[in-house]
């Protein structure tokens, strides 16, 4: 996400003219667009969203479960849920 936001803002600055981005080569302008494309295939193939995918979603389940513990005069959990 970071190298979009960079590709972005040096694609406006060298659109725009704005400083020395603007005598940079084009080939160094979009480079970032090309790193962050790199970056998603990678975390992809690597499993590394879905992993951070499945831990935002354990960690959805314990505040849910925590919440309602706390609702009824339970101590909260600290420990994920265990799996069936």
């Amino acid at each position: 996400m970071y190298f979009l936001g960079l590709g972005i803002v040096l694609l406006l600055l060298k659109w725009q003219e704005i400083g020395p981005v603007a005598a940079w080569s084009w080939w160094w302008v979009l480079t970032p667009f090309a790193l962050a494309a790199a970056w998603w295939s990678w975390a992809d193939w690597s499993g590394y969203t879905k992993r951070k995918a499945m831990q935002r979603e354990e960690q959805r389940k314990l505040d849910r479960i925590n919440r309602q513990r706390t609702a009824i005069g339970q101590k909260p959990s600290t420990a994920a849920p265990r799996r069936r």
